[in-house]
């Protein structure tokens, strides 16, 4: 079992950054994938970015260039860095997390782009 809390959402203006994270625990060696998805009111859940246990990444494409995922090993936690933040960003981030034939996931946490 694993378990994913997010945190660091929030309200902020466009064109601001905003840095989640997300902190895994339980049986975390089985993880081979980790990310973020986020979903918009009415909307379906989108892929925002990925990191793999080799440290490969890969973003959506309307985050390129404004969005680093990163994977602290350590601390067992994969934050994403979210610069020049658009209204259409706003919804909720939801983490997940990887093993070999299951996708955990994270409550979500809100984010909200506005002025």
């Amino acid at each position: 079992q694993v378990q994913l809390v997010e945190s660091g959402g929030g309200l902020v203006q466009p064109g601001g950054s905003l840095r989640l994270s997300c902190a895994a625990s339980g049986s975390i060696s089985s993880i081979n994938v980790m990310g973020w998805y986020r979903q918009a009111l009415g909307k379906e859940r989108e892929l925002v970015a990925f990191i793999t246990s080799g440290g490969y990444t890969n973003y959506a494409d309307s985050v390129k260039g404004r969005f680093t995922i990163s994977r602290d090993n350590a601390k067992n936690t994969v934050p994403l860095q979210m610069n020049s933040l658009k209204p259409e960003d706003t919804g909720v981030y939801y983490c997940y997390a990887n093993e070999k034939f299951r996708r955990y996931w994270g409550q979500g946490t809100q984010v909200t782009v506005s002025s």
